[in-house]
């Protein structure tokens, strides 16, 4: 099954985040399928980039969102649309 997830990049205490479709099993930082965008929020304003039209592909297929990412996706449609 697969997952769409955050992955961990940056050094010691500036977190900067991946958001990746993954297998669920699979570790957190470790292999993936495809990078479908990224989140920073160490920066004023948050930097948030996410490819919703390969994030629906990818949910169509049966990927599950996790919370974070669902209210990431949220946030980002928001943004479009207003």
């Amino acid at each position: 099954m697969l997952a769409i997830r955050l992955t961990r990049q940056g050094a010691k205490k500036k977190p900067f985040y991946r958001v990746v479709v993954a297998e669920k099993r699979a570790k957190r930082d470790g292999r993936f399928v495809e990078i479908v965008g990224f989140y920073n929020p160490c920066r004023e304003p948050i930097e948030l980039k996410l490819d919703l039209e390969r994030i629906g592909y990818w949910i169509k297929c049966g990927a599950q969102p996790t919370e974070t990412v669902r209210n990431l996706i949220r946030k980002s449609e928001q943004v479009v649309a207003g």
